[in-house]
């Protein structure tokens, strides 16, 4: 998982983490320790659910189950060495048994080669009728059983062929869901990084536009905390359902951490961008959010967005920067609102 907070703020959860560290006499290791961060930052809607769940219950906080959770929700490249051990596994299963049987036919044909050798030999030699049918015979039935494990080799090598097939689909699966937000369904910040610096780098040599959408949800924590997870959950995925309805073609929505989403919008300029945002502001606006539990309607929620047209040589970092500038200033200018960032200031040249 990657971090972009700004200095202030990553102290500021540093410090809750290593509260709940000492409190709980757990071992300040770098995988308790970034549990407790993303915890404080609720970047993790999965993470924050099981702690709460767990302190709620009244269950101790161990060692052992911080380095559980830790490895079961935030260590993707634990899950990606168990598939990639599956696939190592199955993949060196299928070439050995395809291995096995062709050398088995291999030997084999070369047997019944020598054989069918030795029959048309002793063929030409024959003496009578008689003589010449039982050799016929006994070459057709050692045709017969080249043909039959051949046949067998065929049924071992589709069985294998099908084995690949699982494996490509299982590999896929796991690669989606590594890319995947469990919760909302879109797509995550891992896959978000990589498809951002993609695009970014083909704007720049195409020369075409690009804007980033920052998104955050307003009140979300006060909202989570009266109705509690489940209902925060639901939040959620409206608001992701809404971002992916909301946007076409090549744009990417993410789920970028906690209650922030971001959208990624290829060959799109500053005001198209804006006017999108409004549009995707209005319509998560207009739906009323009900417990599903209780049918009791609990209001509307509202969004706060910065948006940022990427600028000649900008790295991925700055215009992120810039973005989430842009986004606090519409959170602090009331929130339910769009702002666009100012452009960026023009860097000194040395010559």
């Amino acid at each position: 998982m990657k971090y972009n907070h700004s200095t202030d703020k990553a102290k500021v959860y540093a410090e809750k983490a290593m509260g709940w560290i000492v409190k709980g006499r757990l071992p300040p290791t770098p995988s308790i320790f970034e549990l407790w961060y993303v915890y404080e930052s609720g970047m993790d809607a999965e993470v924050t659910r099981a702690i709460d769940i767990m302190i709620k219950g009244g269950h101790e906080m161990t060692e052992e189950r911080c380095i559980e959770l830790h490895n079961r929700l935030l260590n993707t490249h634990l899950r990606s060495e168990e598939a990639l051990s599956k696939t190592e596994s199955l993949v060196a299963e299928t070439i050995a048994n395809v291995s096995s049987a062709a050398a088995a036919v291999h030997t084999k044909t070369e047997a019944h080669a020598g054989a069918i050798a030795n029959n048309a030999g002793a063929f030409a030699q024959a003496k009578n009728p008689a003589e010449m049918k039982a050799i016929a015979e006994l070459m057709m039935a050692q045709a017969k059983k080249m043909v039959d494990e051949n046949k067998n080799l065929e049924t071992k090598l589709n069985q294998s062929a099908s084995v690949m097939q699982q494996l490509r689909e299982e590999m896929e699966s796991v690669r989606k869901e590594a890319m995947t937000d469990a919760l909302t369904g879109i797509s995550n910040r891992k896959l978000f990084d990589v498809e951002f610096y993609r695009m970014v780098n083909e704007a720049h040599v195409e020369g075409k536009p690009l804007t980033l959408l920052m998104i955050d949800i307003d009140f979300f924590k006060s909202f989570n905390d009266n109705y509690g997870h489940q209902v925060g959950d639901q939040v959620l995925k409206l608001v992701a359902r809404t971002l992916k309805d909301g946007v076409k073609g090549r744009d990417l929505p993410a789920r970028y951490g906690g209650e922030e989403f971001c959208v990624v919008l290829p060959e799109t300029p500053l005001e198209g961008a804006v006017k999108l945002a409004n549009a995707l502001r209005e319509a998560v606006a207009a739906k009323e959010i009900m417990n599903r539990a209780t049918g009791a309607k609990l209001g509307r929620i509202t969004m706060s967005v910065g948006a940022a047209q990427l600028h000649i040589n900008e790295k991925t970092s700055e215009l992120i920067e810039r973005a989430d500038a842009a986004l606090y200033r519409a959170k602090g200018a009331g929130r339910n609102q769009v702002i666009a960032a100012e452009a960026p200031r023009q860097k000194r040249v040395n010559r």
